[in-house]
């Protein structure tokens, strides 16, 4: 087991990224380009129950992996018959490096992008609500007339993954969705 540092935060609490090279991340990538699940996909590990055990029955843990890339269109079959084979390739690849993991899982589930879009209303399955390239970030996000956190409905305000600066930048879009909405309130004069 790993000791916390000297601050008294479990280094495992943060997120653990296998990705070990850019050649890596591409091969990963490739497969998702060509309408296949990633056979050595990008994972983003967290461990939730180290920083709120009640997620956990005592003396277990969650354990939560982001699998990068799975595309939503599949070239043959679909996500049905893909889900376990996806699953199984993510424990075999984490077991690399967690040798003892395929021994500790108690139950899991495997969310496929189909069940991220069916289940959550996410569009394709995709978490940051479109993707971090130039065209969808900035005044592009979610798209210019809503860029600002407000739309053009009047007291609707927008904040999450889907606006700038997206997904993965934890509380960022909340923030500056409040000071837009602070500001707002200020220029009408109102509360």
């Amino acid at each position: 087991t790993l000791a916390p540092n000297g601050d008294g935060i479990d280094p495992r609490s943060g997120r653990i990224r296998i990705g070990p090279s850019v050649e890596y991340l591409e091969r990963a990538y490739d497969d998702a380009k060509y309408g296949k699940p990633s056979g050595a996909p990008f994972l983003e590990v967290m461990i939730p129950s180290l920083t709120d055990p009640g997620l956990a029955p005592k003396g277990g843990h969650v354990l939560s992996i982001l699998v990068q890339f799975a595309p939503y269109h599949l070239r043959d079959g679909g996500w049905e018959d893909r889900r376990e084979p996806l699953g199984d390739t993510v424990v075999n690849l984490l077991a690399k490096y967690a040798p003892d993991l395929r021994k500790q899982i108690a139950s899991g589930t495997v969310l496929t992008p189909l069940d991220l879009e069916r289940d959550y209303g996410m569009t394709e399955g995709h978490i940051h609500h479109g993707e971090h390239s130039l065209e969808q970030l900035f005044t592009f996000r979610p798209l210019p007339e809503c860029s600002r956190y407000a739309t053009p409905i009047r007291n609707f305000f927008l904040c999450g993954a889907g606006t700038h600066p997206g997904g993965g930048v934890q509380g960022l879009c909340g923030y500056n969705a409040a000071r837009q909405i602070l500001r707002e309130a200020r220029w009408s004069g109102k509360p």
